[in-house]
């Protein structure tokens, strides 16, 4: 009988990588492999990148740099790149770092078993095409062991919003929805195997439209699965934030009482800056509504300081919502340039400067988190 091959993988960045990476592990159990927790003993290393925050490639550079001495050691050992890093730097990575085998990118993970076997066979194996089949469809069926309580389960990708600062719509490509049916039976399968949670996520999940009533019709129809206890979902846009939505909040008793919905800036013109498509005051008013009927509602958010053209003013504004809206939860950050974003090519914030505001809305975040 043939050993398993191991399988090492780290993941980096947000939770539907943390979903990609088990069902990437899935595909390639279908090749031999099983997971290992150290990347000492593995037959195949697999780095799912996250190519949101600043040099975000150059670490994950450094961290194959780490490997090369496993490689030297161990020649028939494979390395390869997936996530977002992978589609923007493509073969660059291949290029700057012989020694990976292999380079896929968010949309082309059902092809990994037969990009591995070419890397086994000594060639390079690069895939960061945007295909026009669904990857979800092609995935390799998830096994029936056993599992802890909690999964995450992706139901929307990608995003056509196109905020100025961000690299998802160049990285993720436009916004695409699993079908009702689809998401369902995997959920059901979840449930079987001991799951009572599930988190359903999207890069816009609120955009969500494989259901006839969005989002909020597929979450009614979960909280009909006998056994599944508690919904989540995240991360979700203000704009597409629709009254059915809001709506499920306070009648849909398995809908947990949290919400992750980003404002990044309290100043409007700082929005308008961000190709944000609402202002501060329409956000205020859309969390009073939700909080209207779902008042224990738990609120989480993201800030971005420092974004180009922002002045004390600016800042001012967002210290301002912070303390009319209240939250319970959130992220905060230093504006980072990310290459091929319109903002990138704007001039930046001192920063010195854009460090002391973070460190005063962090301050006033953390106060109200007590």
């Amino acid at each position: 009988m043939t050993a398993p091959k191991k399988l090492f993988i780290k993941t980096y960045g947000c939770q539907m990588n943390v979903y990609d990476s088990e069902r990437m592990a899935e595909s390639l159990g279908g090749q031999g492999y099983v997971a290992t927790d150290t990347p000492d003993d593995a037959d195949m290393i697999l780095l799912n990148t996250c190519h949101i925050r600043e040099k975000a490639a150059e670490k994950i550079y450094s961290e194959l740099g780490r490997y090369r001495p496993l490689k030297e050691a161990k020649p028939d050992l494979k390395i390869g790149v997936a996530g977002c890093v992978a589609q923007a730097e493509g073969g660059e990575i291949m290029a700057r770092q012989p020694m990976v085998d292999l380079v896929v990118g968010p949309q082309s993970y059902h092809r990994l078993p037969e990009l591995e076997a070419k890397a086994r066979s000594g060639e390079k194996a690069l895939d960061t095409d945007f295909p026009e089949e669904d990857k979800f469809e092609h995935l390799a069926a998830r096994p029936k062991a056993k599992r802890g309580p909690t999964a995450f389960l992706t139901v929307q990708e990608g995003c056509d919003k196109f905020c100025a600062f961000c690299v998802v719509p160049y990285t993720r490509g436009a916004e695409v929805s699993r079908p009702a049916e689809r998401v369902m039976g995997e959920a059901r399968d979840l449930v079987e195997r001991g799951v009572r949670e599930i988190t359903l996520l999207g890069q816009n999940v609120n955009a969500y439209h494989g259901h006839a009533r969005g989002l909020s019709g597929l979450i009614r129809d979960l909280a009909k699965v006998d056994g599944l206890e508690r919904i989540r979902f995240t991360t979700s846009h203000p704009n597409d934030m629709d009254e059915d939505l809001i709506a499920a909040h306070g009648d849909c008793d398995k809908l947990m009482p949290y919400l992750h919905l980003p404002v990044q800036s309290g100043s409007d013109k700082i929005l308008k800056a961000m190709n944000r498509k609402h202002t501060a005051e329409s956000y205020i008013r859309l969390i009073e509504r939700i909080r209207g009927v779902r008042p224990d509602l738990l609120l989480s958010g993201d800030f971005i300081v420092g974004f180009p053209g922002e002045t004390e003013a600016d800042f001012q504004a967002t210290l301002d919502l912070v303390e009319t809206v209240g939250y319970g939860q959130a992220y905060s950050f230093k504006y980072s340039p990310r290459p091929g974003t319109p903002a990138a090519e704007r001039a930046e914030v001192d920063a010195a400067e854009a460090d002391e505001r973070l460190q005063r809305l962090q301050a006033l975040l953390t106060r109200q988190q007590k």
